[in-house]
């Protein structure tokens, strides 16, 4: 039996996870935190074989985690569970610590496959992410690279298209099934991807390149 501690500040997605599970006898959900400091504490009293962990949380988040988890539980196995597909998050994940890097997109299958993995002291990072990674590493003078242009993340093109309609974080939120901090940081990663001042400048940027219309 494989047991597992949930981290993610959505009791929803939680509740997912746990019903995705449900029917996977091998796989046990020991106990849940909604931030790094939750799970600190939960730690103290009980003993995971992988910590599911999300990246964006309020008062402690993934990155704060996997940085306190290497100073106060070095042995404990970490696959992270995020929207954050950029091949950046990927490295600095694995250079925090963490096994295994796995979409919130991924099925059921690719989920308990994760988990197992991890806990049997193996890396893993999904299948999206792995051709993503794959395709650059074939393709490393791409047109991105080849026009000094940053990379941006399906993901973000999406939230990029709606910015520039103007869309506010609430509202392109409630439009892909995502949290309103997690747009707010997509916005953010995109200002700083391009160099932009602030939303208008990076509307201007994305016109210019033709990345919008």
């Amino acid at each position: 039996m494989t047991k597992v501690i949930l981290v993610d500040d959505h009791t929803i997605i939680r509740d997912g996870i746990k019903s995705l599970l449900k029917s996977e006898r091998t796989i046990q959900i020991i106990g849940e935190a909604e931030n790094g400091e939750q799970l600190l504490k939960l730690l103290e009293t009980t003993t995971p074989d992988v910590i599911m962990l999300d990246l964006n949380m309020p008062v402690m988040d993934g990155f704060e985690t996997l940085k306190q988890l290497q100073q106060k539980h070095p042995e404990a196995k970490v696959l992270v569970l995020t929207m954050l597909d950029q091949e950046s998050y990927v490295q600095k994940v694995r250079a925090s610590g963490a096994m295994g890097f796995v979409l919130k997109t991924a099925g059921r299958d690719e989920l308990v496959h994760a988990i197992k993995t991890v806990a049997n002291d193996n890396s893993f990072i999904c299948s999206e992410v792995a051709l993503n990674l794959l395709q650059k590493a074939n393709n490393p003078a791409g047109e991105a690279k080849a026009n000094n242009m940053p990379e941006i993340s399906k993901r973000e093109m999406e939230v990029l298209k709606l910015i520039a309609e103007g869309y506010t974080n609430a509202e392109i939120a409630d439009k892909i099934f995502a949290s309103k901090r997690t747009i707010e940081s997509h916005r953010q990663h995109l200002i700083e991807k391009t160099k932009a001042r602030n939303t208008a400048t990076l509307i201007k940027y994305a016109i210019k390149q033709g990345l919008i219309d």
